[in-house]
C-alpha cells in the first residue's frame, strides 16, 4: 500500500506502507497501521500520526515543555492524543491523567497494534478507572465545556488544523475551545497544544494557531522539535520561561530522553514568520 501525504500546496509525501495491519474506516476517520522505513506507524485520514522511530521526540515535545512549565502537576488532562504515549508520560511524572478522545475504535486499535503507548491490558485498566489514567470517549468540546473540573495541564494533541475542509476538529483550534481550555487551569497551571509545522511552504495553520496563543495568553512560549517537522506551543504564566524550565529539568520526575537543557534553549525561539 502507498499513501500519499499532503504536506503544502502542490505537494504530497508517498508513504510505502507494506504488513498493513489495520485498513478500516471507524465513524470519524480512515485509520491505516502497518510498517514503514520508519518502523510500525499509525496514519489517520491519510497523514502520519506517529511512527514508531519518531513518536518520542513527538511526544516528548508536546509534553516535557509544560510539565516543566507548570507550578504543579498533578492533574493533567489530554484530549486527542489517541496513542496514549503523552498519559503514560504524564503519569510517570507523578500525575493522575484524565483522557479524552472521541474514537474509541481508533483508541482501541492502537493499542493492539502499536508497540509504543497503551497496551490493551493497559487501556482496559484506563477504560475501567483503575489507576492513574482514565479514558474518557467523548467529544473533547463538550467535555472541556462541562467538566467541571481543574487541571495543572491541559494538553490538545489532534491532527494538524485543515485550511481547506470542515474538519470535525478544526472547532479544538478555535480562539473559544483555547480560552475554555485555560478555564479549567489551575493557578500557575499551563495549556499545551500541537501547534502545526514551521516549514516555510506548510505554516499557515501555525501562524492562525500561534496569534490565537497570543490572544489568550500574555507571553505564550514556542517549542519547535529540532528533530521533528512539528512545532508546539504552551499557555503559561511564567516569568523567563525558558529559564525556568532549564531550572526545573534536574528535579522533573520523569527522565526526558530526547530533550535536555541545550533543546530547551535552541528550541524555544519562534521563527521570524510568527515574530513579525
Amino acid at each position: 500500500m502507498n499513501i500519499e501525504e499532503p504536506v503544502g500546496a502542490g505537494l504530497t509525501r508517498l508513504w510505502q506502507v507494506s504488513d498493513v495491519v489495520v485498513d478500516t474506516r471507524t465513524a470519524y476517520q480512515h485509520v491505516v497501521i502497518g510498517e514503514t522505513a520508519q518502523g510500525i506507524s499509525l496514519f489517520c485520514d491519510d497523514e502520519r500520526q506517529s511512527t514508531e522511530f519518531s513518536q518520542l521526540v513527538y511526544h516528548e515535545a508536546l509534553l516535557v515543555p509544560a510539565l516543566l512549565l507548570a507550578s504543579t502537576v498533578d492533574r493533567v488532562l489530554v484530549v486527542g492524543s489517541s496513542e496514549g504515549v503523552v498519559c503514560q508520560i504524564a503519569a510517570e511524572a507523578g500525575a493522575s491523567v484524565d483522557h479524552v478522545d472521541i474514537d474509541a475504535e481508533a483508541v482501541r486499535l492502537c493499542a493492539e497494534h502499536l508497540p509504543y503507548g497503551y497496551s490493551s491490558a493497559e487501556l482496559a485498566r484506563a477504560e475501567r478507572g483503575e489507576g492513574p489514567v482514565r479514558v474518557h470517549y467523548a467529544d473533547g468540546w463538550e467535555y472541556v465545556h462541562t467538566c467541571g473540573e481543574k487541571y495543572d495541564v491541559v494538553l490538545v494533541d489532534l491532527p494538524d488544523e485543515q485550511d481547506s475542509t470542515e474538519a470535525q476538529h478544526n472547532r479544538l483550534y478555535s480562539a473559544e475551545f483555547l480560552a475554555q481550555c485555560r478555564s479549567l487551569l489551575t493557578p500557575g497551571g499551563v495549556v499545551a497544544y500541537q501547534g502545526g509545522c514551521p516549514t516555510l511552504w506548510r505554516n499557515s495553520t501555525l501562524v492562525k494557531c500561534w496569534r490565537r496563543f497570543e490572544d489568550v495568553f500574555p507571553t505564550p512560549v514556542y517549542f519547535g522539535s529540532p528533530e521533528h517537522e512539528w512545532a508546539f506551543f504552551f499557555g503559561a504564566e511564567v516569568e523567563a520561561s525558558v529559564e525556568t524550565m532549564v531550572e526545573r529539568l534536574p528535579t522533573l520526575s520523569y527522565r526526558p530522553v530526547t530533550i535536555d537543557a541545550l533543546t530547551l534553549r535552541g528550541a524555544t525561539v519562534p521563527p521570524i514568520s510568527l515574530r513579525r
